[in-house]
This record gives C-alpha cells, structure tokens and sequence, in this order.
C-alpha cells in the first residue's frame, strides 16, 4: 500500500472506531507469528506501548502461543508481503485490538495492554 493512501485508510478506519492515529512508520517492526504469511484466519493484533525499533503490534493468526519463536520481527514495509488485509489496522493507537477474518472484522480498545 502507498503511505499516502495507507495514511488515508488507517485514518479512516481509526475515525470508524473512535480511535487515536498512531503511525507504524514503514522502518519499524511488528510481531509476527509464521502463521500470517500462510493466509491462516482469524487474525489477532494487538498494540502495546512502542519501544525502540517496533511499533508495539503483535499479530497472530489462528491460536495464540508463548513460544520464544512464536513472533518473528517484520518492518512495517513488508507486511503487504505477508498479508494486504492488516495494513489498514497498524494506525490503530496502543491499547487496540483487531480480529479479522474473511466476512469478520472487530476492533476494540483493551486498556489492559497499556500496562505491559
């Protein structure tokens, strides 16, 4: 997706929800299981507090795991590579979340994620 449009989309699926823009600069990194890139459904995200490099998303598909191996880092760049439906939803601020599968979308904010 072009920043520009994928500014514009975000923004708009932010104002639907109610939401605060944060941007995932395309530089920085998300979680990302494995799992994503295989076109698995449904598919999680949730945005903690940003530190360094990453934009604070982590995103899942189908069951969640603590493995150590289970997230892998993914600029923001890439993430169309792996999926084009989760771009729209990286402008979602901290403290959101999104399910998505293919007739299914739902974004919510989870207060207990700006505390981790």
């Amino acid at each position: 997706m072009k920043s520009e449009m994928a500014e514009q989309i975000q923004r708009q699926l932010c104002a639907k929800y109610n939401a605060n823009y944060v941007p995932s600069e395309p530089h920085l990194k998300v979680g990302v299981s494995w799992n994503v890139k295989e076109r698995r459904e449904p598919i999680h995200g949730m945005r903690i507090q940003p530190e360094g490099d990453t934009t604070g998303w982590y995103i899942w598909a189908e069951e969640y795991s603590d493995a150590d191996d289970f997230f892998v880092p993914l600029h923001v760049a890439h993430m169309d590579e792996w999926d084009s439906k989760i771009s729209r939803y990286l402008g979602l601020a901290p403290g959101w979340r999104f399910l998505i599968a293919e007739d299914y979308e739902d974004v919510w904010f989870d207060e207990g994620l700006l505390n981790r």
